[in-house]
């Protein structure tokens, strides 16, 4: 069961974005994989009216969703689609989400997850501060889907920082976990393999690690290195900076004796972990 992850640098051009997008996903639809995570932001970076592409997106009226579906069905190939700004479902018009979508081989949507975690974070580097609550609202629900190769766990970039995420998507079945990010340099440099690699073991998950790497419009760097981690925290592909599509097998068996051998997830003292809504004091 091949599993890819896809880095980009993705810039201002839609468009060109997608284009870029569907050569990295021939990539890894031709090295075998069943299922590809394109990283966050994968359509757009460094545009100021995301809020409004995304209402454009949700009324149909956009090129990015028509665009999804025909490349998972073309390529046959169940695809996490990073984030794309998107209203609720059924709030059209409220304000929109950090959206992970994940489609089917027949470009069918299986899943949402909106991020949980909103980064609004100070950060020594050229920008400095980082508010995604002014343009997004937060997510309210935990996502898990079965794919064709494994339990699928959906999360986003600054969810790594909580473990409890992660805890609360094993107990809900949990084999592997997605974690399209767009990381600064600053952040990612200190964190992001040792988030990356903790989660994997701690959950007994494969991880798929899509990043954003390298320049962006207005200056913004992104640390990249991708990768894709087993269930024991070993790194299986990895690439730093620069586009690419990078796969690894997924050994279920093996996964499972794991899990069997050291049963983590049977061993717990604390009570699951559940999603608090509203501010916490």
């Amino acid at each position: 069961m091949t599993l890819a992850v896809i880095q980009m640098t993705s810039q201002a051009d839609i468009q060109a974005n997608l284009a870029n997008a569907r050569r990295l996903l021939e990539q890894a639809a031709s090295a075998g994989a069943r299922l590809a995570v394109l990283p966050e932001n994968f359509a757009a970076m460094g545009r100021t009216d995301l809020p409004a592409v995304g209402r454009a997106e949700a009324q149909g009226q956009g090129p990015i969703l028509p665009w999804l579906k025909r490349a998972a069905r073309d390529l046959r190939l169940w695809i996490v689609a990073g984030t794309l700004p998107l209203p609720p479902d059924d709030q059209p018009q409220a304000k929109v989400r950090a959206c992970s979508l994940l489609v089917d081989d027949q470009g069918q949507r299986v899943a949402r997850y909106d991020k949980l975690h909103l980064f609004d974070a100070e950060v020594s580097d050229a920008r400095g501060r980082y508010r995604e609550s002014d343009d997004y609202a937060a997510g309210d629900r935990l996502v898990v889907a079965d794919t064709p190769v494994g339990r699928l766990g959906m999360t986003v970039c600054y969810d790594l920082r909580f473990a409890e995420l992660y805890s609360a998507l094993r107990l809900a079945g949990a084999e592997l976990i997605s974690a399209p990010s767009a990381f600064t340099c600053i952040t990612g440099q200190a964190h992001w393999e040792m988030l990356i690699r903790t989660r994997a073991i701690e959950t007994q998950c494969y991880m798929l690690a899509a990043a954003q790497g390298g320049e962006h419009p207005g200056g913004r760097l992104t640390h990249g290195h991708s990768s894709i981690v087993d269930y024991w925290g070993r790194v299986l592909s990895e690439r730093a900076t620069g586009e690419a599509a990078l796969t690894a097998d997924r050994d279920a068996t093996e996964q499972a004796a794991t899990r069997q051998r050291m049963p983590v997830s049977n061993h717990r003292r604390f009570a699951a972990p559940h999603i608090v809504t509203g501010t916490l004091e």
